[in-house]
């Protein structure tokens, strides 16, 4: 006598209410959203479902389901939702420039040798360094840092973009930035060898 296995039933079908496109089109429009507004974007596609839509858009989103029912209170009670702040207080990354401790004193010693200014105006000083370049230099020196930090970093202390001021332009030099590779190179060795180093800026005059 041979016995038959029995089949196993079909379970139940998962919850799905949308259309894979418009799965598709709800993730997206999530994904752009601020912490707060993706807090009441979900609340509002799980309130629109039957039973089981919560988990349902909960898994869709990939959110956690605490989240999700603070959304819904937040949209049942108005009262508590945060006024003037996507974030709530403390939360969020912050800035590069605030997380690494030494990040300033690495800055000032590599731009040390390429700072230049107006002499008429000791409160204006840049670098001819590019950013790509102070970036590179920085990561030799074991601080990773993007251009745009480099552009913040600039901003804090006090260094501005130069400007021409000439009306008839002198050209530049091909052989610049070999300067001041050569003059850094001579300081470093004059403080070596116990010998002052001067930095002198000469004021033009027009006469």
């Amino acid at each position: 006598m041979i016995m038959q296995k029995k089949r196993k039933k079909p379970g139940p079908k998962p919850f799905s209410p949308y259309t894979r496109e418009i799965a598709a089109f709800i993730k997206e429009t999530y994904s752009q959203l601020s912490e707060q507004d993706k807090r009441t974007y979900a609340a509002i596609e799980a309130l629109k479902l039957p039973r089981g839509g919560k988990t349902f858009i909960a898994n869709l989103l990939g959110c956690s389901r605490t989240t999700l029912l603070r959304g819904i209170e937040e949209l049942k009670k108005p009262e508590t939702k945060p006024k003037n702040r996507i974030r709530k207080k403390g939360g969020g990354r912050k800035p590069t420039i605030e997380i690494i401790d030494n990040i300033d004193e690495v800055f000032l010693k590599i731009i040390d040798d390429y700072i230049a200014g107006d002499p008429m105006n000791d409160k204006i000083r840049w670098t001819n360094l590019s950013h790509k370049k102070i970036a590179t230099k920085m990561k030799d020196a074991g601080i990773d840092i993007s251009v745009t930090v480099v552009k913040k970093l600039l901003k804090k202390h006090g260094f501005t973009k130069r400007k021409a001021f000439k009306n008839v332009p002198i050209g530049s030099s091909k052989n610049r930035n070999e300067q001041f590779e050569n003059i850094a190179q001579l300081k470093e060795q004059y403080l070596m060898d116990g010998n002052p180093v001067i930095s002198m800026d000469s004021k033009k005059k027009n006469f």
